[in-house]
């Protein structure tokens, strides 16, 4: 596993690229600048692993944009210890980016085959999140509950209840939500049952799947 000063460069020119689409905070940046994201990707993808593109992964999935990655983070506003949990670890490059910032993560992933491959590829590279969890990501994790935010990076036709309800009071959940295309938002909790909802445009995920246990 090779991470040169090649590699090191292009993860700059991806910071510039960032910064000009309007990524402002500077440890999402940082975290950008450090994860070795052409690691996370099949080998045949290597050129485009510093492209702000999404590219397919195993099991019919992709590795998210980087834009996309550091704008849901930087939604996130993620402090060194808070409890995070993220549905969906597909390749694990988000994982490592929140694992950076000093975040305890919490993952589930649905894809027995990702599942697999992401809990034994991110301790090599030196990411231990809390715990990795094979399951339903529409359930959450109640038995850790509550969490300081909660991240959903597939396209989720609705947003399920259980992950309001197990966001901490002034947590942040920022999940897209839609069809084909997907309206990212943000759930701040600002009371037991009251949340403030704010819309940031339209992005393109693959889907939340549920119930394939």
């Amino acid at each position: 596993m090779i991470d040169n000063t090649k590699h090191k460069g292009l993860r700059q020119k991806l910071v510039k690229v960032l910064e000009r689409k309007g990524i402002t905070d500077k440890a999402v940046l940082e975290a950008i600048n450090t994860v070795p994201r052409h690691l996370f990707m099949d080998s045949s993808f290597l050129d485009h692993a510093y492209q702000d593109k999404a590219f397919p992964i195993a099991a019919d999935q992709t590795i998210s944009q980087p834009y996309t990655v550091a704008f849901q983070t930087e939604l996130m506003k993620v402090e060194k210890g808070d409890k995070v949990l993220e549905i969906g670890t597909g390749s694990g490059y988000q994982t490592a980016v929140l694992c950076e910032l000093g975040a305890k993560v919490y993952s589930i992933e649905r894809q027995r085959e990702l599942f697999k491959l992401t809990s034994k590829f991110l301790p090599k590279l030196g990411y231990r999140p809390k715990k990795l969890i094979f399951g339903d990501g529409y359930k959450g994790l109640v038995e850790e509950a509550p969490f300081k935010s909660i991240i959903v990076t597939a396209g989720a036709p609705f947003v399920p209840n259980p992950l309001l309800a197990q966001l901490d009071i002034g947590g942040r959940l920022v999940i897209p939500v839609g069809e084909k295309v997907q309206i990212m938002t943000l759930f701040e909790r600002k009371g037991p049952k009251d949340f403030e909802k704010t819309e940031f445009g339209e992005f393109k995920f693959v889907p939340l799947l549920e119930n394939k246990n």
